[in-house]
């Protein structure tokens, strides 16, 4: 198997490396990069493109690592014994598989992303470090040994809101989505928007740079808020004027909403405009 794009996802040529890589060494591939930057779409493409099912498995910050080894149901194999089912004869009945166990079981390969590892407990990830390593593990309420038919391709992403264990990070192969260049954007968007006006993507890529780079931005706009921006932009009609002004300086653009996400950086970047609007 070997990745080598898609018509869906503009891979760069180190992120396709990074991929391929991590199937040839068999080891997990861990995706850092700002939100918004595409790690959980980049398992969904190569999944569809390698034509292997992708399991996904969205951590939560009460997430634990054994929900996605499985879980027993020792509550209502109770309630079943008091009503006298005859389905408490067979534990099996009460083990809810997780992910990784229907990772391990699959009869064809597949990939598996375990999404945002950074939102759960420090111990989550060590507490993973043998199955993800060993590719199997062990029921103690079924005695039996799960073990990894064929060898799952796993995707992890991290949006860096806690640093992960350097045991962890060793069996793991990484690669940190830089956010993309002006270039590499105009690629993206053509993706989603084909037959966008090259006069208003221009503008509205010039306004987006301005608005990302302006210095002291809790949170700066993301691939996926440009993208927004842009299908409201087309959905509402917006003329080419409005999105700049006539000597090219920095304005606050219609629908700012789908790019600043909160009210320091409206206020922020309204103050900038203003004292731009001063110095003319």
């Amino acid at each position: 198997m070997k990745f080598q794009g898609s018509d869906k996802y503009v891979a760069t040529q180190d992120l396709k490396l990074a991929v391929n890589a991590a199937i040839t060494l068999k080891r997990p591939l861990l995706v850092k990069g700002e939100p918004g930057t595409g790690k959980t779409m980049l398992a969904e493409e190569v999944a569809e493109a390698l034509g292997v099912q992708l399991l996904q498995w969205h951590i939560k910050s009460t997430t634990k690592a054994q929900q996605g080894l499985y879980e027993y149901d020792a509550v209502s194999r109770l309630r079943d014994s008091q009503l006298g089912d005859e389905r408490v004869k067979d534990i099996h009945n009460y083990i809810i598989k997780g992910v990784l166990w229907q990772a391990f079981t699959a009869e064809k390969p597949v990939a598996l992303l375990i999404d945002e590892i950074d939102k759960a407990d420090i111990e989550f990830p060590n507490d993973l470090l043998r199955e993800l390593d060993r590719m199997e593990f062990y029921c103690y309420e079924t005695r039996e040994l799960v073990r990894a038919q064929t060898r799952p391709l796993v995707f992890i992403t991290s949006n860096n809101e806690k640093e992960l264990p350097d045991a962890f990070l060793r069996r793991c192969f990484f690669h940190y989505i830089k956010f993309p260049e002006p270039d590499t954007m105009k690629q993206i968007v053509a993706v989603h928007f084909p037959t966008l006006k090259q006069d208003l993507l221009a503008v509205a890529m010039k306004t987006f740079y301005d608005v990302r780079n302006l210095p002291g931005l809790k949170k700066k706009p993301s691939t996926s808020e440009l993208l927004d921006w842009l299908k409201l932009l087309v959905a509402e009609d917006i003329p080419l004027e409005a999105l700049q002004t006539q000597d090219n300086k920095v304005a606050v653009p219609p629908l700012v909403g789908a790019l600043l996400k909160n009210e320091q950086d409206v206020t922020l970047f309204e103050k900038l405009v203003f004292m731009q609007s001063r110095n003319r």
